[in-house]
Protein backbone atom coordinates (compact mmCIF):
# COMPACT_ATOMS: atom_id res chain seq x y z
CA UNK A 1 0.00 0.00 0.00
CA UNK A 2 3.00 2.65 0.63
CA UNK A 3 4.55 1.91 -2.14
CA UNK A 4 1.16 2.78 -4.37
CA UNK A 5 0.37 6.07 -2.47
CA UNK A 6 4.53 6.75 -3.34
CA UNK A 7 3.65 6.07 -6.90
CA UNK A 8 0.94 7.88 -6.66
CA UNK A 9 2.39 11.44 -4.85
CA UNK A 10 5.15 10.86 -7.38
CA UNK A 11 2.36 10.92 -10.08
CA UNK A 12 0.89 13.70 -8.94
CA UNK A 13 4.46 16.19 -8.55
CA UNK A 14 5.50 15.33 -12.46
CA UNK A 15 2.90 17.02 -13.15
CA UNK A 16 3.24 20.50 -13.99
CA UNK A 17 -0.05 22.20 -13.07
CA UNK A 18 0.55 21.06 -9.75
CA UNK A 19 3.38 23.60 -9.11
CA UNK A 20 0.65 25.95 -11.01
CA UNK A 21 -1.51 25.69 -8.05
CA UNK A 22 0.63 25.89 -5.41
CA UNK A 23 2.49 29.17 -7.09
CA UNK A 24 -1.08 30.34 -7.30
CA UNK A 25 -1.86 29.19 -4.02
CA UNK A 26 1.29 31.22 -2.61
CA UNK A 27 0.25 34.34 -5.14
CA UNK A 28 -3.35 34.71 -3.58
CA UNK A 29 -2.09 34.64 -0.21
CA UNK A 30 0.28 37.07 -0.48
CA UNK A 31 -2.11 39.47 -2.81
CA UNK A 32 -4.58 38.75 0.40
CA UNK A 33 -2.27 40.50 2.53
CA UNK A 34 -1.41 43.03 0.44
CA UNK A 35 -4.55 44.53 0.30
CA UNK A 36 -5.62 43.48 3.86
CA UNK A 37 -2.22 45.65 4.68
CA UNK A 38 -3.33 48.66 2.26
CA UNK A 39 -6.99 49.18 3.52
CA UNK A 40 -5.85 48.52 7.35
CA UNK A 41 -3.85 51.35 7.05
CA UNK A 42 -6.32 53.90 5.94
CA UNK A 43 -8.74 52.59 8.72
CA UNK A 44 -9.41 55.20 11.95
CA UNK A 45 -7.89 53.21 15.41
CA UNK A 46 -10.74 51.93 17.75
CA UNK A 47 -12.74 54.63 19.09
CA UNK A 48 -12.08 55.69 22.83
CA UNK A 49 -15.42 55.86 23.49
CA UNK A 50 -16.10 52.44 22.45
CA UNK A 51 -18.60 51.60 24.41
CA UNK A 52 -21.00 54.01 23.01
CA UNK A 53 -20.08 52.82 19.53
CA UNK A 54 -21.24 49.09 20.88
CA UNK A 55 -24.14 50.53 22.38
CA UNK A 56 -25.37 52.27 19.18
CA UNK A 57 -24.44 49.25 17.51
CA UNK A 58 -27.08 47.07 19.71
CA UNK A 59 -29.38 49.38 19.17
CA UNK A 60 -29.22 48.87 15.38
CA UNK A 61 -29.22 44.63 16.19
CA UNK A 62 -32.06 44.55 18.48
CA UNK A 63 -34.22 46.99 15.62
CA UNK A 64 -33.08 44.21 13.03
CA UNK A 65 -34.14 41.37 15.25
CA UNK A 66 -37.35 42.22 15.68
CA UNK A 67 -37.61 42.94 11.63
CA UNK A 68 -36.43 39.23 10.99
CA UNK A 69 -39.22 37.47 12.57
CA UNK A 70 -40.03 35.43 9.47
CA UNK A 71 -36.28 35.06 8.52
CA UNK A 72 -34.28 31.78 9.04
CA UNK A 73 -33.51 30.72 12.72
CA UNK A 74 -29.43 31.13 12.09
CA UNK A 75 -30.01 35.12 11.40
CA UNK A 76 -31.73 35.63 14.30
CA UNK A 77 -29.02 33.76 16.09
CA UNK A 78 -26.81 35.72 14.57
CA UNK A 79 -28.31 39.16 15.94
CA UNK A 80 -28.87 37.45 19.24
CA UNK A 81 -24.81 36.18 19.45
CA UNK A 82 -23.55 39.79 18.34
CA UNK A 83 -25.83 41.52 21.03
CA UNK A 84 -24.66 39.25 23.58
CA UNK A 85 -20.81 39.41 22.73
CA UNK A 86 -21.12 42.92 22.79
CA UNK A 87 -23.00 43.19 25.98
CA UNK A 88 -19.93 41.16 27.62
CA UNK A 89 -17.37 43.03 26.03
CA UNK A 90 -18.96 46.30 27.97
CA UNK A 91 -19.81 44.34 31.23
CA UNK A 92 -16.26 43.25 31.18
CA UNK A 93 -14.57 45.85 29.86
CA UNK A 94 -12.90 43.90 26.87
CA UNK A 95 -12.80 46.72 23.45
CA UNK A 96 -12.70 45.43 20.18
CA UNK A 97 -9.11 44.70 18.75
CA UNK A 98 -6.92 48.00 19.15
CA UNK A 99 -4.97 46.77 15.93
CA UNK A 100 -4.87 44.92 13.25
CA UNK A 101 -2.78 41.51 13.87
CA UNK A 102 -1.32 38.17 13.05
CA UNK A 103 -4.09 36.37 14.54
CA UNK A 104 -6.44 39.13 12.83
CA UNK A 105 -5.15 37.63 9.64
CA UNK A 106 -5.63 34.11 10.56
CA UNK A 107 -8.79 34.15 11.32
CA UNK A 108 -9.86 35.96 8.19
CA UNK A 109 -7.97 33.53 5.67
CA UNK A 110 -9.72 30.57 7.04
CA UNK A 111 -12.04 31.98 4.07
CA UNK A 112 -9.28 30.79 1.73
CA UNK A 113 -9.97 27.39 2.45
CA UNK A 114 -12.51 27.12 -0.71
CA UNK A 115 -9.96 28.23 -2.63
CA UNK A 116 -7.76 25.65 -1.47
CA UNK A 117 -10.99 23.26 -1.68
CA UNK A 118 -10.84 24.22 -5.47
CA UNK A 119 -7.63 23.07 -6.43
CA UNK A 120 -7.82 19.75 -4.62
CA UNK A 121 -11.03 18.70 -6.70
CA UNK A 122 -9.01 19.22 -9.64
CA UNK A 123 -6.69 16.89 -8.48
CA UNK A 124 -9.11 14.34 -7.04
CA UNK A 125 -11.41 14.80 -10.29
CA UNK A 126 -8.45 13.52 -12.51
CA UNK A 127 -6.56 10.68 -10.17
CA UNK A 128 -8.32 8.00 -11.85
CA UNK A 129 -10.45 9.61 -14.57
CA UNK A 130 -6.95 10.21 -16.07
CA UNK A 131 -5.75 6.48 -16.05
CA UNK A 132 -8.93 5.73 -18.65
CA UNK A 133 -8.30 8.85 -20.63
CA UNK A 134 -4.36 8.61 -21.05
CA UNK A 135 -4.93 4.35 -21.61
CA UNK A 136 -2.62 3.80 -18.26
CA UNK A 137 -5.32 1.63 -16.33
CA UNK A 138 -4.81 -1.64 -18.05
CA UNK A 139 -1.00 -0.80 -17.09
CA UNK A 140 -2.10 -0.15 -13.52
CA UNK A 141 -4.44 -3.62 -13.14
CA UNK A 142 -1.16 -5.47 -14.53
CA UNK A 143 0.35 -5.09 -10.67
CA UNK A 144 -0.08 -7.54 -8.60
CA UNK A 145 -2.52 -5.78 -6.23
CA UNK A 146 -6.26 -5.83 -5.81
CA UNK A 147 -8.52 -2.88 -6.75
CA UNK A 148 -9.81 -1.79 -3.94
CA UNK A 149 -5.80 -1.00 -2.76
CA UNK A 150 -5.11 0.85 -5.91
CA UNK A 151 -8.28 2.77 -5.13
CA UNK A 152 -7.55 3.46 -1.54
CA UNK A 153 -4.14 4.37 -2.76
CA UNK A 154 -5.29 7.03 -5.04
CA UNK A 155 -7.94 8.21 -2.36
CA UNK A 156 -5.57 8.20 0.37
CA UNK A 157 -2.82 10.38 -1.85
CA UNK A 158 -5.45 12.99 -2.81
CA UNK A 159 -6.31 13.42 1.20
CA UNK A 160 -2.33 13.85 1.64
CA UNK A 161 -2.23 16.23 -1.11
CA UNK A 162 -5.15 18.44 0.75
CA UNK A 163 -3.30 18.36 3.91
CA UNK A 164 -0.01 19.55 2.26
CA UNK A 165 -2.63 22.61 0.62
CA UNK A 166 -3.76 23.17 3.75
CA UNK A 167 -0.38 23.26 5.71
CA UNK A 168 1.21 25.28 3.06
CA UNK A 169 -2.00 28.00 3.86
CA UNK A 170 -2.26 28.17 6.99
CA UNK A 171 1.66 28.29 7.40
CA UNK A 172 2.63 31.16 4.89
CA UNK A 173 -1.02 32.89 6.48
CA UNK A 174 0.86 32.72 9.92
CA UNK A 175 4.42 33.62 8.25
CA UNK A 176 3.02 36.52 5.91
CA UNK A 177 0.98 37.84 9.08
CA UNK A 178 3.14 37.82 11.51
CA UNK A 179 5.50 40.17 9.36
CA UNK A 180 2.69 42.64 7.82
CA UNK A 181 0.80 42.50 11.42
CA UNK A 182 2.57 41.91 13.77
CA UNK A 183 1.58 39.87 17.00
CA UNK A 184 -0.72 42.58 17.81
CA UNK A 185 -1.13 44.62 21.51
CA UNK A 186 -4.83 43.20 23.01
CA UNK A 187 -5.77 40.13 24.96
CA UNK A 188 -5.40 36.79 22.64
CA UNK A 189 -9.27 35.75 23.89
CA UNK A 190 -11.84 34.88 21.50
CA UNK A 191 -15.42 35.34 22.60
CA UNK A 192 -17.42 32.61 21.52
CA UNK A 193 -21.61 32.27 22.03
CA UNK A 194 -22.41 29.11 23.25
CA UNK A 195 -26.43 28.18 24.13
CA UNK A 196 -27.38 31.78 24.48
CA UNK A 197 -23.65 32.55 26.68
CA UNK A 198 -20.71 34.12 25.69
CA UNK A 199 -17.66 32.40 26.61
CA UNK A 200 -14.06 33.07 26.38
CA UNK A 201 -11.88 30.76 24.65
CA UNK A 202 -7.93 30.80 23.65
CA UNK A 203 -7.25 32.58 20.58
CA UNK A 204 -4.70 30.01 19.12
CA UNK A 205 -6.91 26.84 20.04
CA UNK A 206 -9.84 29.04 18.28
CA UNK A 207 -7.75 29.25 15.08
CA UNK A 208 -6.28 26.13 15.25
CA UNK A 209 -10.43 24.47 15.09
CA UNK A 210 -11.47 26.61 12.92
CA UNK A 211 -9.29 25.95 10.20
CA UNK A 212 -9.88 22.22 10.81
CA UNK A 213 -13.82 22.51 10.87
CA UNK A 214 -13.87 24.99 8.46
CA UNK A 215 -12.00 22.09 6.08
CA UNK A 216 -14.42 19.37 6.37
CA UNK A 217 -16.53 20.11 3.96
CA UNK A 218 -13.52 20.82 1.56
CA UNK A 219 -12.40 17.19 2.69
CA UNK A 220 -16.21 15.98 1.79
CA UNK A 221 -16.54 17.72 -1.41
CA UNK A 222 -13.09 16.13 -2.16
CA UNK A 223 -14.48 12.65 -1.45
CA UNK A 224 -17.52 13.35 -3.31
CA UNK A 225 -15.20 14.42 -6.45
CA UNK A 226 -12.83 11.27 -6.33
CA UNK A 227 -16.29 9.22 -6.25
CA UNK A 228 -17.31 11.03 -9.70
CA UNK A 229 -14.57 10.38 -11.15
CA UNK A 230 -13.90 6.88 -10.19
CA UNK A 231 -17.75 5.96 -10.92
CA UNK A 232 -18.11 7.88 -14.37
CA UNK A 233 -14.73 7.63 -15.26
CA UNK A 234 -15.34 12.00 -16.12
CA UNK A 235 -12.66 14.49 -14.52
CA UNK A 236 -14.90 17.26 -16.29
CA UNK A 237 -18.19 15.62 -14.79
CA UNK A 238 -16.71 15.30 -11.63
CA UNK A 239 -15.11 19.12 -11.33
CA UNK A 240 -18.11 20.87 -12.15
CA UNK A 241 -20.22 19.18 -10.39
CA UNK A 242 -18.10 19.45 -6.88
CA UNK A 243 -16.62 23.02 -7.77
CA UNK A 244 -20.61 24.03 -8.32
CA UNK A 245 -21.65 22.48 -4.77
CA UNK A 246 -18.00 23.97 -2.91
CA UNK A 247 -19.38 27.52 -4.12
CA UNK A 248 -23.17 27.35 -4.25
CA UNK A 249 -23.96 24.70 -2.18
CA UNK A 250 -24.43 26.38 1.43
CA UNK A 251 -26.46 29.10 -0.36
CA UNK A 252 -28.96 26.61 -1.33
CA UNK A 253 -29.03 25.05 2.04
CA UNK A 254 -29.08 28.29 3.64
CA UNK A 255 -32.26 29.19 1.56
CA UNK A 256 -33.85 25.33 2.09
CA UNK A 257 -33.61 25.80 6.09
CA UNK A 258 -35.33 28.54 5.88
CA UNK A 259 -38.34 27.03 4.75
CA UNK A 260 -37.73 23.26 5.79
CA UNK A 261 -36.84 21.15 8.49
CA UNK A 262 -35.51 18.34 6.49
CA UNK A 263 -32.98 20.56 4.88
CA UNK A 264 -30.73 19.33 8.20
CA UNK A 265 -30.53 16.22 6.31
CA UNK A 266 -28.76 17.60 3.37
CA UNK A 267 -24.82 17.49 3.33
CA UNK A 268 -23.94 21.17 3.44
CA UNK A 269 -26.11 21.44 6.59
CA UNK A 270 -23.69 19.42 8.54
CA UNK A 271 -20.48 19.76 7.32
CA UNK A 272 -19.70 23.33 9.24
CA UNK A 273 -19.28 22.53 12.29
CA UNK A 274 -18.18 25.96 13.22
CA UNK A 275 -22.38 26.34 13.76
CA UNK A 276 -21.89 24.66 17.26
CA UNK A 277 -19.16 26.60 18.16
CA UNK A 278 -20.13 29.66 17.67
CA UNK A 279 -23.73 28.70 18.90
CA UNK A 280 -25.41 29.20 15.87
CA UNK A 281 -27.53 25.70 14.25
CA UNK A 282 -28.58 26.04 10.58
CA UNK A 283 -32.03 24.14 12.35
CA UNK A 284 -33.56 24.22 15.11
CA UNK A 285 -32.56 21.01 16.62
CA UNK A 286 -29.73 19.95 15.38
CA UNK A 287 -26.49 19.02 17.39
CA UNK A 288 -23.04 17.91 17.36
CA UNK A 289 -23.90 14.93 17.12
CA UNK A 290 -26.57 14.86 14.88
CA UNK A 291 -24.07 16.32 12.12
CA UNK A 292 -21.51 14.14 12.82
CA UNK A 293 -23.22 10.93 12.12
CA UNK A 294 -24.69 12.44 8.89
CA UNK A 295 -21.43 13.33 7.29
CA UNK A 296 -20.59 9.17 8.41
CA UNK A 297 -23.34 8.26 6.45
CA UNK A 298 -22.61 11.01 3.40
CA UNK A 299 -18.87 8.97 3.36
CA UNK A 300 -19.74 6.01 3.84
CA UNK A 301 -22.40 6.24 0.80
CA UNK A 302 -19.58 8.38 -1.55
CA UNK A 303 -16.66 5.28 -0.62
CA UNK A 304 -19.41 2.64 -1.34
CA UNK A 305 -20.23 3.77 -4.38
CA UNK A 306 -16.56 4.41 -5.67
CA UNK A 307 -15.31 1.01 -5.00
CA UNK A 308 -18.43 -0.73 -6.04
CA UNK A 309 -18.30 0.50 -9.15
CA UNK A 310 -14.24 0.78 -9.47
CA UNK A 311 -13.95 -3.10 -8.38
CA UNK A 312 -17.09 -4.68 -9.84
CA UNK A 313 -17.14 -3.36 -13.76
CA UNK A 314 -15.15 -4.22 -16.34
CA UNK A 315 -12.80 -1.85 -16.85
CA UNK A 316 -9.60 -3.12 -18.73
CA UNK A 317 -11.58 -2.77 -21.92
Amino acid sequence: MLNLIKNEWIKIFKQVSTYIMIGFLLLVIIGAGGITKYVESKEEPVNENWKQVLVKQNEQNKAELDNVEFAAPSLKEYYSKEIAINEYRIEHNLPPEQSYSVWSFINESSGLISFVGLLVIIIASGIVAHEFSWGTIKILLIKPYKRWKILMAKYMTTILYLLTMLAILFVTVSILGLILFGKGTGENVHLAYVNGAVVEQNLLLYLIKTYILNSLSVFLLTTMAFMISAVFRNSGLAIGISIFLLLMGGTITNLLAAKFDWAKYSLFANTNLMQYVDGMPLVDGMTLSFSIIMIIIYFIIFHAMAFAFFTKRDIAN
